[in-house]
């Protein structure tokens, strides 16, 4: 993926570095947020990192960023411009909306957002409550290490899913979803998690398509590290991986077959009609 020198958002708050204020409790509005969101739109990788939970650095250990901290946040600045920048077309073509561009948070060990306090165990994640992406860049290094699944664009893929919730959010389907979430089981809870899921990744998709066409940024190969990185967060794999037997009624994030199935629905298609996955599902 060609990234370097291309133009950045400012769209980008860099908490890499600082110390843990405001990372403990959630405080009573942080608790109605979570309340009606039910859940962050993240990957659990605990089991993959040994359980343990990861602390930012405290007020007193604020350091400097290493030159390779400082690339992975230029990169993450270019995909994310590119994601406005596709899906402000996007939106107004084919759904006659105004794209509102979200933030993306970097930070390091813990965060705390308008969905309260989460650590990088938790993975990406997008709050509604304050329309923000979080991300630990470190969590790449997990992708590569831990999961097989490294490269520039695996990365993007994962930045441009997180931006999918924001996509999700914006047209209201995740109020929809949270809605429904709150009259059904636990099962037909995590079913509906799964949708989301997938229709992010089929958003994910379209961006990839967009960015192929649009940009030129995407060489020989990039796609086939999407669909790895898809496949690397399916919860069947993520369970196996930690040395769980599969239970798909305990899936939250889909299966790695299905994951990558969406992605190359939206990349095929480059229609957000085509991302319907509630509607297949008959809902």
């Amino acid at each position: 993926m060609e990234w370097r020198g291309r133009r950045g958002s400012s769209n980008i708050e860099d908490r890499r570095g600082m110390g843990t204020a405001g990372v403990g409790g959630i405080g009573l509005v942080g608790m109605l947020i979570v309340l009606a969101v039910g859940y962050f739109f993240g990957v659990d990788i605990s089991p993959l990192v040994g359980g343990q939970s990861q602390q930012a650095p405290s007020a007193s250990q604020q350091r400097e960023l290493t030159a390779e901290q400082k690339e992975l946040g230029q990169f993450v600045s270019v995909v994310l411009a590119d994601t406005e920048e596709i899906w402000t077309d996007v939106l107004a073509r084919q759904a006659n909306i105004q794209y509102q561009k979200p933030s993306l948070v970097l930070f390091s060990g813990a965060v705390q957002s308008a969905c309260g306090g989460a650590s990088a165990a938790m993975g990406p994640f997008y709050c509604p409550g304050d329309r923000k992406v979080y991300l630990d860049t470190d969590f790449f290094k997990v992708m590569q290490s831990k999961m097989g699944a490294g490269g520039d664009f695996a990365y993007a893929y994962v930045i441009a899913h997180e931006v999918g919730h924001h996509v999700q959010n914006q047209i209201g389907v995740l109020s929809k979803v949270n809605e429904l979430r709150s009259r059904v089981g636990q099962a037909d809870s995590n079913r509906l998690s799964v949708l989301t899921e997938l229709q992010a990744d089929c958003f994910a998709g379209i961006w990839a398509r967009a960015a192929y066409d649009k940009f030129g940024s995407i060489e020989q190969g990039d796609i086939e590290e999407a669909i790895n990185a898809a496949r690397a967060v399916g919860d069947d794999i993520l369970m196996e991986k930690a040395g769980r037997a599969p239970m798909p009624d305990a899936f939250t994030h889909g299966s790695a077959e299905d994951r990558m199935t969406w992605l190359r629905r939206g990349l095929e298609s480059g229609d957000l009609a085509q991302c319907n996955s509630f509607r297949e599902a008959g809902l």
